[in-house]
């Protein structure tokens, strides 16, 4: 064959392009089990990070230290353990799969609710836990994240200052969930309000609403006393 005719192109174009192919499927093939491996270890870290666990060398064994017990929340607010796989994605797991985790842990011998959290920011998606004292209403410890907010203003949700501010504060009202992140300054309910971000009102207001609403999903939980559990 010609090697200079439009035939040969065409044809060692299109062999290097299935050569390529072949070997990016088999790449991306082989290290997927590595891939949601390290998924799934960030996202434990992200939850010890609630639990005031962090900077852990080793998120396995530290994960297995504290957190007891991943459960479902059941229709009547009831506890049930997860007998499938260790998620990482929360929100499909609310919206495709109608499962609400909570997770149990034990710190210094007292029990520790987890409930992860997710919602929209200015930018794109934002995330996080949020640990309950065992009664159920007092914040032990508050992780959060984004995937796109604004350096410096928006994105100041992931830092440690930030979450500093949560713990402590009271969690429900009247039986309702109230914990709510408010513009800079305007705090009316301390018990149950955090300041927000100088510069980046719209991403606090949208934690503030991804709290009230995904903590929402676990009222039957979080009013059901322990003695009716």
């Amino acid at each position: 064959m010609n090697t200079n005719s439009n035939t040969y192109t065409l044809i060692y174009a299109s062999v290097m392009v299935v050569i390529v192919a072949f070997l990016l499927a088999f790449v991306s093939s082989s290290l997927k089990e590595t891939q949601n491996k390290n998924v799934e270890m960030d996202t434990k870290k992200q939850i010890l990070a609630a639990l005031n666990i962090r900077n852990v060398a080793d998120a396995e064994a530290e994960y297995n230290k504290y957190v007891k017990a991943d459960m479902l929340m059941q229709e009547d607010g009831t506890l049930k353990e997860n007998e499938g796989k260790f998620a990482t994605s929360y929100e499909k797991e609310v919206k495709e799969n109608n499962r609400l985790h909570v997770f149990v842990a034990e710190v210094d011998g007292q029990t520790k609710y987890v409930f992860p959290v997710y919602g929209v920011g200015l930018w794109g998606a934002i995330w996080g836990y949020v640990a309950l004292n065992d009664d159920k209403d007092t914040v032990y410890g508050v992780y959060f994240s984004h995937a796109s907010e604004t350096p410096g203003l928006g994105a100041e949700i992931a830092g440690e200052h930030f979450q500093n501010e949560f713990p402590g504060l009271k969690t429900m009202k009247d039986g309702q969930v109230v914990l709510d992140v408010v513009k800079n300054g305007k705090i009316e309910d301390p018990e149950h309000q955090v300041d927000g971000i100088s510069g980046g009102t719209i991403t606090s207001v949208a934690v503030g609403s991804m709290l009230k609403g995904c903590l929402g999903n676990y009222t039957k939980f979080l009013t059901t006393n322990d003695a009716e559990d």
